[in-house]
C-alpha cells in the first residue's frame, strides 16, 4: 500500500505517531463541528429566512444542510490526510477529480432530498396553501432519474470519459431494444403523458368508461399505475391502457349524477303514464338533497311492443358515495309508492319472448 501511495505522491513523508494523533483529532473536531455547531448555524439561518416569510429558501437550506455538512466534513478529512502525509492531496489530478466527484454527488443528493420533501409537504414551501403544488410520484421519479443522469455526465466529464462513444453505443442499443420492448415503451410514454397532462394524482378515485376498472390511485410509476379497487384489492394497470381510453376522475367532480330505467307495461294509457311521470318529477324536485339547478328528467325514452322504458335522471350536489346511495334509495321508494298509487304494472324485458322484445319505436 505504501508503494501505491508513493506512486501517487513520491514526496510523501512517513507519518509519525504524533502526526497520526493530530490527524485523528482534526477528524474528530471536524465531525463535532459539522454535527453540532454547523447544524446549529444552518438551523438559525433557515429560521431567519422563515421569519422573513421566505419559506421556500428556508426549507431548501434546512433540507440541503445534511449534504452541506457532509461536503465540509469530506474537505476536513482530505485536509487531515494531507497533514498526515505532509503533501496536499489536491496536487494530484486524480484525487482532485475524486473530491470534485464527491461534491457533485452531495449537490445532486441535496437537490433530490429537497424534491422528496417538497413532494410530501408542498404546503411547507408556501404561505398560501392554495399555491402549493404536490409533485406526483411519477414526476418525482422522472426528475430524480434526470438528476442522476446529470450527475453521471458531470462526474464522467471530470474524469475525461469519452461520452461521445458511450452515447453512440447507447443510441444503437436503444434502437435495437426498441423493437423488442415496444409494449414496455408504450407504457413508459403513457406514463410520461400522464405526468404532463395530470389527469389524476395519487389519492384520486378514477373509473374507465366501461367501468371495468374503478378505484383509488395508490401509485404511478414508469410502466404501470397501482389502483386500489372497491373490493379492497389492488390492480396494476399498464399506463398505455389508461391513456388509450376515456378516464373519469371521480374525485374532481362536485356533483353526482343518478340515472336509472324502469319498464312500464304498454297496456297503460298515455294519460296514466304522463300523470305518473309528472308526479315522480315533482317528488324528486321536493327532495332537499337534489340539485335544483341541473336537469331533472322523468320521461319515456323508448317504446317497445310490450313496455315503455322510463328514464329517471337527476343530480345531487355532493361527491360523497354514501350521500348518493341515500338519495337514490329515497327516490326508489318514492317511485315504488307512486307506481302502487297509480296501479301501474312493472315488466321485466329480460323475460319477454324474443319477438316481443324487439323495438317498434325509439
Amino acid at each position: 500500500m505504501n508503494i501505491s501511495i508513493r506512486w501517487l505522491y513520491p514526496n510523501l513523508v512517513v507519518p509519525t505517531l504524533y502526526d497520526i494523533i493530530v490527524a485523528i483529532i482534526i477528524v474528530v473536531l471536524g465531525w463535532l463541528l459539522q454535527h453540532y455547531i454547523l447544524k446549529y448555524i444552518i438551523r438559525k439561518i433557515a429560521g431567519f429566512f422563515e421569519k422573513k416569510s421566505k419559506l421556500m429558501t428556508a426549507r431548501i437550506i434546512e433540507h440541503f444542510s445534511r449534504e452541506i455538512r457532509h461536503a465540509i466534513f469530506t474537505g476536513i478529512i482530505f485536509f487531515a490526510i494531507s497533514y498526515l502525509i505532509e503533501v496536499s492531496l489536491f496536487k494530484n489530478s486524480s484525487i482532485l477529480n475524486l473530491f470534485y466527484s464527491l461534491m457533485v454527488f452531495y449537490f445532486i443528493k441535496g437537490v433530490i432530498d429537497v424534491l422528496n420533501y417538497y413532494a410530501n409537504h408542498p404546503e411547507a414551501f408556501h404561505l398560501d396553501i392554495s399555491k402549493s403544488t404536490r409533485l406526483t410520484p411519477f414526476t418525482l421519479r422522472v426528475i430524480n432519474a434526470l438528476l442522476a443522469i446529470l450527475a453521471i455526465v458531470l462526474i464522467a466529464s471530470l474524469w475525461q470519459f469519452n461520452l461521445n462513444g458511450f452515447l453512440t453505443g447507447i443510441g444503437l442499443t436503444s434502437v435495437a431494444l426498441a423493437f423488442g420492448i415496444r409494449d414496455t415503451s408504450s407504457h413508459i410514454f403513457g406514463g410520461l403523458s400522464m405526468a404532463f397532462d395530470k389527469p389524476f394524482k395519487v389519492g384520486d378515485m378514477v373509473a374507465t368508461e366501461d367501468n371495468k376498472i374503478e378505484g383509488v390511485i395508490l401509485d404511478i410509476n414508469l410502466r404501470s399505475t397501482l389502483i386500489a379497487t372497491s373490493d379492497k384489492g389492488t390492480v396494476y394497470v399498464p399506463n398505455a391502457y389508461l391513456m388509450n381510453r376515456p378516464i373519469y376522475n371521480l374525485t374532481t367532480r362536485e356533483k353526482r349524477k343518478i340515472q336509472s330505467y324502469y319498464y312500464l307495461s304498454s297496456m297503460h294509457t298515455e294519460e296514466e303514464v304522463r300523470s305518473f311521470c309528472n308526479v315522480v318529477k315533482k317528488q324528486i324536485i321536493l327532495h332537499p338533497n337534489i340539485s335544483k339547478n341541473e336537469l331533472i328528467l322523468v320521461y319515456i325514452d323508448e317504446f317497445h311492443a310490450n313496455y315503455y322504458r322510463l328514464l329517471v335522471s337527476y343530480f345531487i350536489p355532493s361527491n360523497d358515495i354514501q350521500a348518493k346511495y341515500e338519495v337514490q334509495q329515497d327516490i326508489l321508494f318514492v317511485i315504488k309508492q307512486e307506481i302502487d298509487n297509480a296501479s301501474l304494472t312493472i315488466v321485466n324485458p329480460d323475460f319477454l319472448k324474443p319477438n316481443e322484445n324487439e323495438s317498434t319505436a325509439n
